[in-house]
């Protein structure tokens, strides 16, 4: 059975503290885990949540500030411990090569695990596959930023009842599905005729940055929208100044792009409370809102049908 879902490993901002820690986000879509800007404690925090080397198949950094990368040694090092079999592709801005680099050989160790190194310097797809297509878009931060986005593609779904209408039953309906069309009693049957349009789902991940167009374009449609939240409206200076948004520009964003789930996450620990980004948050946004806690997970919305 398929599983969508968001693993939450880490949720502060710039040093870990008692009750978060650093940044670190897997998103289980199928048989894809997409490991996003594993911070420092990144590997226990997945033994914790019951995530495995093995779950791994892509890891996509948004920049090479130390809240965001600096668990890659260990998850490296962790793919190998474990022999993971299956290539892992990496995903990170190019310009900071050199740090990929340096975590990647931090340390001694037997490298066994195939990871393959795919850098990102421009706006567009990154990847593609059964899972869908994996598009990367430039963020403003102090240092060169990707945000992310995965976009499974529009398809169709069988309605039982037309099947039963046309006389397309057993091993037919795959063949159908396969096909596109065939032959029934002297007649053809159309793929369409028995289905209705499917909308793919998006999933969107976007960091530390400033508004900007790269932030509207992840977040368009997203089921599912990861969104930095450093700041409160009351320091929305701080967070132009240090290129962060705030609970309230993270919810406008979801309000005008027709987001369905907003999670926040990347706090600053100034704030003692986190009930207090919700709060901001649902005076812009109207939808579901989830202010990110550790090791909890977070269900991509059901499809719309």
């Amino acid at each position: 059975m398929s599983v969508r879902e968001l693993v939450v490993l880490g949720t502060a901002s710039q040093v870990p503290g008692r009750r978060r820690n650093h940044n670190g986000y897997l998103l289980r879509w199928d048989g894809e885990g997409l490991l996003f800007d594993p911070g420092e404690g990144t590997q226990r925090q997945m033994l914790l949540a019951g995530v495995a080397a093995n779950d791994i198949t892509r890891i996509c950094v948004s920049h090479f500030h130390g809240d965001h990368c600096l668990g890659l040694p260990g998850v490296v090092q962790r793919l190998s411990l474990d022999r993971v079999a299956h290539p892992v592709h990496a995903h990170y801005p190019a310009s900071g090569g050199h740090f990929f680099a340096r975590l990647r050989a931090a340390s001694a160790f037997h490298e066994t695990a195939e990871i393959r190194e795919e850098p990102v310097d421009v706006d567009g797809p990154v990847a593609s596959g059964a899972f869908g297509t994996l598009e990367a878009r430039r963020l403003e931060h102090p240092v060169e930023s990707f945000g992310y986005r995965l976009v499974e593609p529009d398809g169709r779904r069988i309605v039982p009842e037309l099947l039963s209408r046309f006389g397309v039953s057993g091993p037919r309906v795959g063949e159908l599905q396969r096909a596109g069309a065939l032959e029934v009693a002297g007649r053809t049957v159309t793929l369409e005729r028995v289905s209705v349009p499917r909308p793919g789902q998006r999933f969107a991940f976007v960091m530390d940055t400033r508004l900007c167009d790269g932030v509207y374009a992840l977040a368009e449609g997203a089921d599912l929208l990861v969104i930095e939240s450093t700041f409160l409206a009351e320091d929305a200076g701080l967070a132009a100044e240090y290129g962060h948004l705030t609970a309230a520009q993270a919810a406008a964003v979801a309000a005008e792009c027709g987001v369905r789930r907003l999670v926040l996450t990347h706090f600053s620990q100034r704030y003692p409370d986190p009930k207090r980004f919700a709060e901001e948050a649902a005076e812009v946004f109207d939808g579901d809102i989830v202010v990110a806690e550790d090791l909890t997970r977070v269900a991509v919305p059901r499809r719309r049908r």
